[in-house]
């Protein structure tokens, strides 16, 4: 069974190519947005958020101890160079 030609590949091909070009040359269409009632967090999650809200600032204090810690390592290593 002989394959498809390259021709027919390039048909195919430059007939997408011009109908895209068609549809992103069309004029855009007014879009109205709908107004979306707030969604509402299952329970689940609301007893996970409150069982981890010390993680924030806990995360928070590390951050801190572990530059304050990089700073003074990098502060000895040119004092005692």
């Amino acid at each position: 069974m002989p394959k498809k030609s390259r021709r027919a590949k390039e048909k195919r091909r430059s007939r997408s190519a011009v109908e895209i070009r068609r549809e992103t040359s069309r004029t855009p269409e007014q879009v109205v947005a709908e107004h979306q009632s707030p969604t509402r967090v299952s329970p689940e999650l609301q007893s996970l958020a409150s069982r981890y809200q010390y993680l924030l600032p806990e995360l928070r204090h590390i951050g801190i101890l572990a530059g304050a810690i990089i700073v003074i390592l990098v502060v000895l290593s040119f004092i005692l160079d």
